[in-house]
């Protein structure tokens, strides 16, 4: 780790629970997880030739979306804290028979060169972070993020005032969530610049897509 406190070594909060973790999501999106899927490759604006990576990957649904969304010329890599996780998302890729490279490592220290990826995503995983540790992991996607290349983060963002359903009060009261405006900061403050954000249009979900800033070290 690039810091000696104990909350940046920490990698988070590490899911362990690989199956149970596929059936909370297909619960979540009732049934709609491909669906949902896709539409975040297309906020990502992923096409093909792309080298891409899935940040806090899980049991890789959306590694595998982008795979099929880069095609021949492009790349997709993986990484989670979770062995348990990696070792699922690798036996779908197989299945799917589509060639990712999965990696377990801490989202806070990326095992990557500089400037490797076109694309970074970071999908409802800051929230598993402490606040110091979102910090340095958003670094750690604008150090290795091409200059122009693309970032796109979705979190759950602030619980509605109304019913959400069962599952996502649930999911905000155990898990918590990363506010809009907090997000926006952490992509400023690293080097990007936002150019969209929203609601993803499934819950209380909410992207941010940015841009690496040229000319601006990471």
């Amino acid at each position: 780790m690039h810091t000696g406190d104990a909350a940046s070594r920490s990698p988070g909060a590490v899911l362990h629970a690989p199956k149970l973790y596929d059936f909370q999501v297909w619960l979540f999106t009732l049934g709609r997880e491909r669906r949902l899927r896709r539409h975040m490759a297309e906020l990502a604006r992923l096409r093909e030739g792309d080298c891409v990576l899935d940040v806090g990957c899980g049991t890789g649904g959306l590694s595998i979306e982008a795979r099929r969304r880069v095609g021949a010329t492009g790349s997709v890599h993986g990484i989670d804290a979770s062995p348990e996780m990696i070792a699922r998302a690798s036996i779908k890729a197989r299945r799917a028979r589509l060639a990712i490279e999965f990696l377990t490592s801490t989202a806070q220290a990326l095992p990557f060169p500089e400037s490797r990826f076109d694309v970074v995503l970071c999908s409802l995983m800051l929230h598993h972070l402490a606040r110091k540790s979102r910090a340095q992991c958003v670094r750690e996607m604008r150090r290795v993020v091409k200059p122009g290349g693309r970032v796109l983060v979705v979190e759950f963002g602030s619980p509605a005032k109304h019913a959400q359903g069962l599952l996502a009060r649930l999911h905000s009261h155990r898990h918590g969530y990363v506010a809009s405006p907090d997000v926006v900061g952490l992509l400023h403050d690293a080097g990007f610049e936002i150019v969209e954000q929203g609601p993803v249009g499934f819950r209380n979900l909410q992207f941010a897509l940015a841009i690496a800033a040229k000319g601006r070290d990471a």
